[in-house]
């Protein structure tokens, strides 16, 4: 078998299309044979080193976190599933591994793919509603007729963002690039902003949550946008903001945190239509460096971009 490994921290040349045994799942873990991988922001940041206090010194180490596919084996403890399930999910950021033709992941870290869903759409899901969960409904607890502004409504932590709030009866604002706005209009955003000619600090309106989906606002911006006991979401935790957090509570830095419920409701939404995210390109595992690299280096496709294993 074959997977995305690297044998340090680094760049993009770091990366290798390398052959790797896979090992048994443990407790409470599922093998999965890998039909689709979705790239995320996330693989480079942890590859570049940025995480390497969660993820460790070991290597060689495997790129990719976000999955869809069909169960090989499950450890012992395992109950959810069983083999040949179709599913979906993500790993543990420690481990990584979703670019490659099989992967570990534990069993809370993944869902059932509904019939009805496509592994190709089932691959995009993971990473981006769990974020989208932990914000809104885990920090946020997003109520019925709340106000939500979403910074980066284009991307797929946004799109999941504004979906997930409309289906917990939110009214949705947004902002994002030209190009990303025809697709949010589509998904009902109004007023929509384009943060490249707007100045987000003008905005007159007032939110109840401000979601930085982006990562690009500045914070003392994200604050300003709150009507009172309003709540800034921010995907770009650092170590300052958690310091700083401690003494405003308005602010609250996101970390993707998976978990079965989570997941299921996910796998839910997306069953009743209410959970997608557009298929911008799918490239073969051969190819992925390749693309990889073009994401990190800011190309945008306008939508998810897929490794196929087969």
């Amino acid at each position: 078998m074959k997977r995305i490994q690297y044998h340090r921290y680094g760049g993009p040349e770091t990366m290798k299309l390398e052959d790797f045994e896979l090992r048994g799942p443990g407790k409470d873990e599922i093998a999965v044979k890998v039909k689709f991988a979705a790239i995320n922001p996330i693989d480079w940041k942890v590859r570049n080193g940025h995480l390497k206090m969660v993820t460790g010194k070991t290597f060689p180490r495997a790129l990719g976190s976000d999955f869809s596919g069909i169960v090989i084996s499950v450890g012992d403890g395992v109950t959810r599933f069983k083999p040949g399930d179709a599913v979906f999910g993500l790993t543990q950021i420690k481990d990584g591994g979703a670019i490659g033709e099989a992967v570990i992941a534990p069993e809370t870290f993944v869902a059932r793919k509904p019939d009805s869903l496509s592994f190709e759409d089932a691959a995009c899901l993971a990473t981006p509603g769990v974020t989208a969960w932990n914000g809104l409904v885990d920090k946020a607890s997003l109520k019925a007729g709340k106000h939500v502004f979403v910074n980066g409504c284009g991307g797929a932590v946004g799109e999941a963002s504004v979906q997930l709030a409309q289906m917990f009866g939110a009214t949705v604002s947004g902002s994002c690039s030209t190009a990303s706005m025809p697709r949010a209009r589509d998904l009902g955003i109004q007023p929509l902003f384009d943060y490249r000619t707007t100045d987000l600090s003008t905005v007159s309106e007032r939110f109840d949550v401000v979601y930085d989906t982006a990562g690009t606002m500045i914070v003392a911006v994200g604050l300003k946008l709150l009507r009172k006991g309003g709540v800034f979401l921010d995907i770009n935790p650092t170590p300052g903001k958690f310091i700083r957090a401690i003494f405003n509570r308005q602010l609250k830095p996101i970390i993707c945190t998976a978990r079965a419920y989570i997941l299921d409701t996910l796998s839910r939404a997306a069953e009743d239509g209410k959970l997608r995210l557009p298929v911008a390109e799918i490239v073969p595992l051969n190819d992925a460096i390749r693309m990889l690299v073009a994401l990190e280096n800011g190309q945008k496709f306008g939508g998810k971009v897929l490794v196929r294993m087969d």
